[in-house]
């Protein structure tokens, strides 16, 4: 065993705790991108059930002061009333598909009970500064049936946007369906939908794109990277000891020629 007493050097010492606590800290880390390609996957299962489910109409899903769920939103919903452009508003800082930089365009669509319903028709450019309200292309006249994906009100929390307050009239950060019953004073459906249908023309706002599907597979990828990192350890270890054994046995043989064995 003298052989391997340089592994009580400190520098031998130190490569060694380290060599063990990259272990059990690499195994963990695979665990940690196990758990997110399970939440990813599950997330993609969710939203392309709801996204491929039947079309229902959006009083069997929310009504006012619903928090929509996750197993409800993006399900595809329809509805028939009337857009309210009178009371419409604008969301600031949202991009389009290209990443510039505008608005969105959040109508109230009146049921035919009056209740409102949130409809957020797409994306609109800011043409002027972010203080003027925009030109915004006008919806469909008249009794109009809309189709779109329903979502959950917009929070701080959940979007990471800061509900400023002060902003110009007609301007909103957040699409939240309890602040906008109070502004409108009426019964608004809890959270909103991204219209789909009727489809957009020239002039109208850019809608809103299908939500992508989560990267999962490459957080198996690196699951997967992490264990073998943790196994490549250990085996590296050994290699180095080997290698640091060799030398110095190949140094001692060059100080002491003498006392090796004579060649057959």
């Amino acid at each position: 065993m003298h052989r391997y007493r340089f592994l009580l050097s400190r520098q031998w010492v130190i490569l060694t705790l380290v060599a063990i606590a990259l272990i059990p800290a690499m195994i963990r880390l695979g665990f940690w991108q196990q758990h997110r390609y399970e939440e990813r996957t599950a997330r993609n299962d969710l939203v392309s059930g709801a996204l491929h489910a039947k079309p229902v109409p959006v009083e069997r899903l929310t009504s006012p002061g619903h928090a929509v769920s996750r197993t409800e939103r993006y399900r595809t919903v329809t509805a028939t009333g009337t857009f309210d452009t009178a009371r419409e508003v604008v969301v600031r800082r949202r991009t389009s598909a290209d990443g510039e930089v505008g608005f969105h365009v959040l109508t109230p669509f009146v049921l035919p009970d009056k209740t409102v319903l949130l409809v957020n028709r797409g994306w609109i450019p800011a043409n002027g500064a972010q203080t003027d309200f925009p030109k915004v292309p006008a919806p469909p006249a008249g009794r109009t049936t809309v189709s779109g994906r329903l979502m959950a009100d917009e929070t701080t929390a959940a979007s990471g946007i800061k509900n400023v307050k002060g902003l110009p009239d007609r301007q909103i950060m957040l699409i939240n369906s309890a602040e906008e019953a109070r502004r409108l004073g009426a019964r608004v459906l809890g959270g909103y939908v991204e219209q789909t249908a009727p489809a957009a023309r020239g002039g109208s706002p850019e809608q809103i794109s299908d939500p992508g599907s989560e990267d999962a597979p490459l957080n198996y990828a690196y699951m997967l990277q992490w264990w073998l990192f943790a196994a490549a350890v250990p085996v590296g270890w050994w290699f180095l000891v080997r290698r640091e054994l060799r030398d110095r046995e190949e140094a001692a043989a060059e100080r002491d020629p003498e006392e090796q064995p004579a060649a057959v």
